[in-house]
């Protein structure tokens, strides 16, 4: 997340040469893409960690820098 960025809130990924940004109200990509099994896990992680992806936007959209949130294991 980045403290200037736009709404509606999300997130961004990278996986290998891919880029793409997923909102934390649905996981759903928004923006560029990625491949099928890097998306599982990504909407597989965003379900885990949703609670924090609001609260780590809510401080990055307040200038306060947001948490870290744990990856999968």
């Amino acid at each position: 997340m980045n403290s200037d960025d736009h709404v509606p809130p999300h997130f961004h990924v990278r996986y290998n040469e891919y880029e793409a940004q997923v909102d934390i109200s649905d996981g759903e990509l928004s923006a560029g893409e990625l491949p099928n099994r890097a998306r599982k896990l990504v909407k597989e992680w965003w379900g885990l960690h949703r609670n924090e992806l609001e609260e780590a936007w809510e401080l990055a959209s307040t200038m306060k820098p947001p948490m870290k949130i744990q990856p999968l294991p």
